[in-house]
């Protein structure tokens, strides 16, 4: 399918049957076309898609200004009411982003991820169980570091030759695991400060290990019959446990202020971006420790500040637009994400409520995998591994995550069935909720 037909696709699938409340193409609102023209553009225009996303957004709030105004109210009185309401969501995703950049490279830095191959069997099992550690590191570090991790370990363990196969098979190993877990993707981190509990996002495990067996299994033996690992690399290396007790000291840190800020202060946590807050308290205490890398953070900058464009730009859609949230249309959304990104997917998602959270984690998680583009994790791989960039040799090659994913899902369905969130979270106005529904 190609990228304009794919944007035809996800217009219709968020076009639903009702009339829209502004002007309308073809019963679709005139957001969201705007909306699945920036979704393109990023597609299209890789080395451009900050600007692109900035032009989206810009776009959007001057037809919503002029034309249909905004539920808290019309013109510039109505886009400033929207801001006040969406400042604490963003500024948590803005704080948790770079933080969590530097949480990565503490990691890195560790020696874990250098010295977890001396453990590998030198067969296939190897190349499997890679993946399976990059699942794990994926559940509390960023699913763009866990995939780089891999690839990097992956270069040195194969003798850089790594199998289509087997590159798409880490983008999947770490979009997986980042979908059961609240800190391992900037998803499911979105639904954690929109109020969804961890318990919701954590049922997603049951279709993520099912997708990563299949996704894992075909794609080790693809790797081992490409190029045989490596055995006994990197035998002498210590880890840096200060730094290891660093990464844990910010991921407590996060835990703990969302916990007692959404039980005790909620009031608070409506008005404040606590969680944030409390992460860079965890990187600033630990400075005199080890030296965080601040250098990545301008280029962090860079692609928190398109995440963050393309957020607030879901946060304007007209949700009551949006077909009824259902067990196909979270299937459908991770179709979607393997060619537009997940972020504004989840937003949308979270402003129109009624869904079961863990399956919608795993569905915009795990969808992405499925081409080279469809997540910030294929993405950053693919700049490691340039002969990835093919969309044709993605799916020649990496047909066994669609399949894992398909799987997954039915899995899941068939062991703990949908249970949806309560529909009226749109609209009820509950403190948690008011976060990601303004």
């Amino acid at each position: 399918m190609s990228k304009i037909s794919s944007a035809f696709l996800a217009a219709a699938l968020f076009s639903g049957s009702a009339q829209a409340a502004g002007p309308a193409v073809a019963g679709i609102p005139v957001e969201f076309i705007l909306f699945a023209a920036t979704l393109l553009g990023v597609a299209l225009f890789h080395g451009h898609t900050l600007y692109v996303a900035l032009t989206g957004l810009t776009a959007i709030t001057l037809y919503k200004v002029v034309v249909t105004g905004f539920k808290a109210g019309a013109g510039l009185a109505g886009l400033a009411a929207h801001l006040g309401h969406e400042w604490v969501t963003l500024a948590n995703l803005f704080c948790l982003l770079m933080g969590f950049a530097l949480l990565a490279r503490h990691f890195e830095k560790s020696h874990v991820p250098v010295i977890l191959p001396k453990f590998l069997p030198d067969d296939w099992r190897g190349a499997f169980l890679l993946l399976v550690m990059v699942w794990f590191i994926s559940s509390f570090l960023d699913n763009i570091a866990a995939a780089l991790i891999g690839g990097a370990m992956a270069h040195q363990l194969f003798r850089a030759k790594v199998h289509i196969g087997y590159l798409a098979a880490i983008v999947a190993a770490s979009n997986a695991g980042g979908a059961w877990s609240v800190v391992g993707d900037t998803t499911t981190t979105m639904m954690w400060i929109a109020g969804v509990g961890p318990g919701q996002v954590f049922e997603a495990i049951i279709a993520s290990t099912v997708a990563l067996l299949i996704s894992g299994y075909f794609a080790a033996r693809q790797q081992h019959a490409y190029s045989p690992i490596l055995k006994n690399a990197h035998a002498h290396t210590r880890v840096d446990w200060a730094r290891v007790g660093i990464v844990l000291l910010i991921l407590g840190f996060a835990i703990v202020a969302n916990v007692v800020m959404n039980t005790r202060f909620q009031t608070v946590a409506d008005s404040f971006p606590a969680i944030g807050v409390a992460v860079w308290a965890a990187i600033l205490l630990t400075v005199g420790l080890r030296r965080p890398d601040w250098e990545v953070l301008p280029e962090t900058a860079k692609g928190t500040v398109f995440l963050l464009s393309l957020v607030l730009c879901a946060s304007m859609m007209p949700v009551e637009e949006l077909p009824p949230a259902s067990l196909f249309s979270a299937l459908g959304l991770g179709f979607v994400s393997a060619v537009f990104d997940n972020i504004p997917l989840t937003a949308l998602a979270l402003k129109q409520g009624g869904y079961d959270w863990g399956f919608l984690a795993y569905a915009v998680g795990f969808g992405g995998s499925m081409i080279w583009f469809g997540s910030s994790a294929g993405v950053a791989l693919s700049n490691m591994y340039p002969e990835a960039k093919s969309v044709g040799q993605w799916l020649r090659h990496g047909w066994h995550v669609a399949l894992a994913y398909v799987v997954g899902f039915a899995v899941m369905a068939a062991v703990i069935g949908w249970h949806p969130d309560v529909p009226a979270k749109s609209t009820a106005e509950t403190p948690a909720a008011a976060r990601a529904a303004h």
